[in-house]
């Protein structure tokens, strides 16, 4: 007798499906994650640990490195002192360094005790998380800057890279104060965002991950962007002068042309975005990469699978003609798709005709996008793409043949036309059945 499952258990077995591709990529790799001292006054803080404790349960290589601003800041106010900022930078004299070690201390004390306390309500609960930490960063002091000297405040000189390694695979989180030590025994205070920066160029880890507010870039109208590559976060920070992370996007950039594959900004502030970010193929927030995480190419016979997949249900819908395997693998050279984090969630062929009078004409044909990407004019940058294509290999004109579809085209410059406007090869395989509309567009 066949086990039923019920609804919400179906809807695990789907979730856990999708989310299997995701445990198996980030296995044995590197990811550091960053946020301030904001995130440790969160209601969700614990949470958001618990949920780091997971990482590392999943073979993860976990690197934690936190700030201390507020805490800082509420050390200051307690003992009636100022607290001083130039550029962007505390003044830290030794008044001020104190707090910052009592901050410091208190932020790492508090994430050793969540850590210790396992995963709740699973196997691992009375485990235990190892934790590992260190004088790993080696710092020297700002000095005097137009005028200014911020005595105790430091920028990085050194990653004691081959400690951390150790750490990592021994199986403990690596926990990183924002504090650098010099060779003569002083200690600075540093800038968590730039001490994470260099922590994950000097392990070349896949991922730097920073929890931040908020979790990621905004265009104008309030619009999330939810990834840019390097070059287009370099034209961001040129062309958009005041925005809230660009400190942030300035160390991404930084992180990314260094060798580190991905940054991510999420939001400290949503329940569960860690997960949602890693284990979700549009995340929740701004990716960076050097490489575009979408892009349009030329398929190749391995997407063929893929390619039937994404066709298959609007074949049934009697809005694309239906292709079998055998001919999608045929014609696999006239197809480009669309791809995001490996999956192919677009596609058109495009296939020139030239005549006796040698008139140049391309049918574009099998135009497809994914049901959960549709309305974000994946469609118009394909359609795009081919027609490039297309003006490269001299054709004169574009058309497609359409049975649901008139409108999309006739907004994008095609006009309708009859049968003899057609190459006299493509009159003769005319499925009259079909009945399909003829739009045309010149190139």
């Amino acid at each position: 007798m066949p086990n039923i499952l019920p609804d919400n258990s179906q809807a695990f077995v789907d979730w856990f499906r999708r989310v299997s591709p995701y445990i198996h990529a980030h296995r044995g790799r590197t990811f550091v994650l960053c946020f301030g001292g904001e995130a440790v006054q969160s209601s969700h803080f614990a949470l958001l640990i618990h949920d780091i404790a997971l990482l590392n349960s999943l073979g993860i290589r976990v690197v934690l490195v936190h700030g201390s601003r507020p805490q800082i800041e509420q050390c200051l106010k307690m003992r009636g002192l100022p607290s001083r900022y130039v550029n962007g930078l505390r003044i830290t004299d030794e008044m001020a360094l104190s707090c910052v070690k009592a901050a410091c201390g208190e932020i790492h004390t508090e994430i050793e005790s969540l850590l210790s306390m396992g995963l709740s309500n699973s196997p691992t609960t009375d485990i235990g998380i190892r934790t590992a930490s260190g004088n790993f960063i080696t710092a020297r002091p700002v000095g005097v800057r137009d005028g200014v000297d911020y005595c105790y405040t430091g920028e990085v000189r050194r990653i004691d890279t081959a400690a951390i390694t150790r750490r990592l695979d021994e199986g403990s989180i690596v926990l990183i104060s924002p504090l650098g030590y010099s060779p003569t025994g002083e200690i600075f205070n540093l800038l968590t965002e730039e001490v994470a920066t260099e922590v994950a160029i000097a392990l070349q880890a896949t991922k730097w991950i920073c929890l931040t507010e908020p979790g990621g870039i905004f265009v104008h109208n309030g619009q999330l962007v939810q990834q840019l590559t390097v070059f287009e976060a370099q034209r961001w920070l040129n062309h958009e002068p005041h925005f809230n992370l660009k400190k942030q996007l300035t160390f991404a950039v930084q992180a990314c042309q260094n060798g580190v594959q991905r940054v991510h900004l999420i939001s400290r502030q949503i329940e569960g975005t860690l997960l949602q970010e890693l284990f979700t193929r549009d995340g929740i927030g701004t990716l960076i990469s050097t490489d575009p995480f979408e892009h349009i190419r030329k398929a190749t016979i391995d997407d063929v699978s893929s390619l039937f997949e994404l066709i298959e249900p609007l074949e049934k819908a009697g809005i694309l003609v239906r292709r079998s395997r055998e001919k999608l693998e045929m014609e696999i050279n006239h197809f480009t798709v669309q791809e995001r984090d490996g999956m192919i969630i677009g596609c058109a062929a495009l296939y020139p005709f030239i005549d006796e009078k040698n008139e140049k004409m391309a049918e574009l044909a099998c135009l497809a996008v994914h049901s959960h990407y549709r309305g974000m004019d994946r469609g118009s940058a394909l359609l795009a793409f081919l027609e490039k294509e297309a003006r490269q290999l001299d054709m004169t004109h574009i058309f497609i043949l359409t049975t649901q579809t008139a409108h999309w085209f006739a907004e994008r410059g095609f006009v309708a036309a009859n049968m003899d406007s057609l190459h006299e090869h493509k009159r003769a395989l005319y499925n009259y059945q079909r009945n399909s509309k003829v739009f045309i567009k010149q190139l």
